[in-house]
């Protein structure tokens, strides 16, 4: 390397050469004030970066990307347009509510989103979930203005919700949702909306509008007599050939836009199908007359004040949690595989802001898809651009396709709604639950058979309720062993899962591997003290030694409070009565800082701190 190359400056990067040509702009003939500027300028423009992460892709955006973006984005759009009908159908909304929950809320995600591949629409649980719990209280049929202004204001509180935990950075609320948990709810709520879509595929008029699995089962066997062999012909038909694309989908990847397309390629084909035979199919139900054009403003609608008001506020927040959940799950994903990173708050806030600005644009609860954020890898997605073509095709179909949607079947819709939810149902991870960890998969039966037979809101709530138990006991049940040496080596290790380990002769090592607090001090000394008990009848039994000490491994000890504190003080006064040293080894920084605050080191002395157990075995 030459001098001058090394006296040559850094090359400006976009972000500085935007602020160098606002200095200009607005400080032409004043270079020290255009200096003193400088730094506030570039504060702005990193705010700007941080709110709006369009900034970082934007200024190297090319021609190469943007025709892979168009690729994955028309791709997308075949997908969305059958899905967002059909999920408006399960949520019991308009089918064109649907649509706009495909224009508006990505156009928003793509200037917010840091993810690079999430496909932004309506999904199946929180269609479900809204539709079930909204209906509960309201009927669609009955009142479909009221139920219409109550999903978009509960669309609006989701969205305020989800901003508030990214704004206030409170992402560990979705933690309590454990993957037991989700997969359990998500297998019963597949198993209830595939049993719905019967209602579809079997021609029936009058149908339950309940969604639990013994009211729904029995409402498909007490109206046998409207079952339509027409119907049930080609509604199974089209089932199976969905099926079959996209088994081919999953098990060959380079064939995804096999299992892409064949959602609009069977929207399209049944409804020239019941078009053209529409004399001889009289009994297929339809979707019926469309308007096509855009909807006016839906903020005037909101529903911020009445006796349904919380009940928009409740489902707001159960549909917020979930779809924020599956948002941020399915953009982390796709940020591993392709090894680039997603800001968990900044997602939480674009998918809120999104939600709250599709409920006053005739939009529901939205957010990443699982299958469409999978097309759209596959088909090359390279940005959230991707996003804005899908949103410009289904404004395309809004303003001038929707008279096509006259003949389109119900089966067709029931047909896709099933193929898309019969993928939550993971065989496979129940299984691994039940092989690691029976406590998890116990959570997994209780969402799973909570929404099967009670209902979605419940089945959802007794899961969690049994996950924060599980926390709790592991809280105040903390695990503990009795540790002994690994012959020849300085090694201890736990009695009952190591056969080599040999007790160490008047001696009791302890291993707590948990921190000690107010909830688990009182069982930690009871614990410590039994095991005392049952070691000096072993001693006394095998060798008539008597102990001389008791040891406590504090390794894994992270933090320590009062009350903690107080028990170590406590069990070192018991111990000393019956003439035992109570020896404390390697406490963390964190519990030393508190040993000391405490003067709780005072009354141990020297020779009763050290920091290995072999330390401590070789000095008593």
């Amino acid at each position: 390397m030459e001098l001058h190359d090394v006296c040559l400056p850094p090359r400006m990067t976009t972000f500085q050469k935007l602020s160098h040509k606002l200095l200009e702009i607005f400080f032409p003939d004043d270079p020290l004030h255009k200096f003193k500027n400088q730094t506030r300028f570039n504060k702005i423009l990193l705010a700007l970066h941080f709110v709006f992460p369009v900034f970082e892709w934007a200024p190297s955006y090319n021609i190469a990307l943007f025709r892979s973006d168009v690729v994955a984005g028309l791709t997308i759009a075949s997908l969305a347009i059958p899905q967002g009908i059909s999920y408006a159908k399960l949520a019991n909304l308009p089918p064109v509510i649907g649509l706009y929950s495909s224009f508006v809320p990505p156009l928003i995600y793509a200037v917010l989103g840091s993810s690079k591949h999430l496909a932004v629409g309506p999904v199946s649980i929180a269609s479900l979930v809204m539709g079930t719990m909204l209906n509960d209280a309201v009927s669609y049929s009955l009142h479909p203005s009221l139920y219409l202004n109550l999903a978009f204001t509960a669309t609006f509180f989701a969205g305020l919700f989800q901003a508030s935990l990214g704004l206030l950075r409170l992402g560990f609320v979705i933690d309590f949702l454990s993957k037991a948990t989700l997969v359990g709810f998500m297998a019963g709520a597949a198993m209830i909306v595939s049993l719905q879509q019967l209602k579809g595929l079997l021609g029936i008029v009058d149908f339950t509008s309940k969604m639990q699995i013994i009211p729904v089962l029995s409402s498909v066997f007490e109206q046998r007599d409207e079952w339509s062999w027409h119907t049930i012909v080609m509604g199974f038909s089209f089932l199976a050939i969905l099926l079959t694309t996209r088994q081919i989908g999953l098990r060959k990847p380079k064939l995804f836009w096999v299992s892409a397309a064949a959602p609009l390629a069977s929207v399209i084909l049944s409804t020239f199908m019941v078009a053209f035979f529409n004399s001889k199919l009289p009994d297929i139900a339809t979707i019926g007359h469309l308007h096509k054009g855009l909807n006016p403003p839906s903020s005037k609608i909101l529903y911020f004040h009445g006796e349904f008001l919380a009940v928009a506020v409740k489902t707001g927040a159960v549909t917020g949690l979930l779809s924020l959940t599956e948002g941020i799950a399915v953009g982390r994903t796709f940020a591993a595989l392709k090894n680039y990173q997603v800001d968990g708050n900044k997602e939480m806030i674009a998918i809120g802001v999104m939600n709250m600005a599709g409920s006053c644009s005739s939009c529901y609860v939205t957010t990443g898809s699982f299958s469409r954020s999978a097309v759209n890898e596959n088909a090359g997605g390279q940005t959230a651009v991707s996003n804005i073509i899908m949103a410009l095709t289904v404004l395309v179909t809004l303003l001038f396709l929707m008279p096509l949607f006259k003949y389109t079947p119900d089966l067709i819709l029931a047909a896709i709604i099933v193929t898309a939810v019969i993928g939550l149902i993971d065989y496979q991870s129940v299984f691994h639950l039940w092989k690691v960890d029976k406590l998890d998969f116990l959570v997994c039966l209780s969402s799973f058979f909570g929404v099967l037979f009670v209902s979605v809101p419940v089945g959802l709530t007794i899961a969690v309720g049994v996950s924060i138990f599980k926390i709790l006991l592991h809280v105040t049940r903390p695990n503990t062993s009795i540790l002994g040496n690994i012959p020849g080596t300085k090694i201890y290790q736990d009695l009952n899962r190591y056969q080599e380990a040999q007790r160490v002769p008047s001696c009791v090592i302890l291993g707590i591997e948990a921190p000690i607090y107010f909830a688990n001090s009182t069982y930690l000394q009871e614990r410590i003290l039994r095991w005392l008990r049952e070691e000096e009848n072993w001693v006394a039994a095998n060798n008539g030694n008597s102990l001389k000490c008791v040891i406590m491994d504090m390794t894994a000890v992270t933090a320590i409070d009062t009350s903690g504190l107080a028990m170590v003080n406590e069990l070192r006064k018991r111990l000393e009565k019956q003439s035992l040293q109570l020896v404390l080894v390697n406490p963390t920084g964190n519990v030393m800082e508190k040993l000391h605050l405490s003067k709780s080191l005072d009354s141990f002395g020297s020779n009763r701190l050290y920091l290995s157990i072999s330390e401590a075995v070789s000095n008593i």
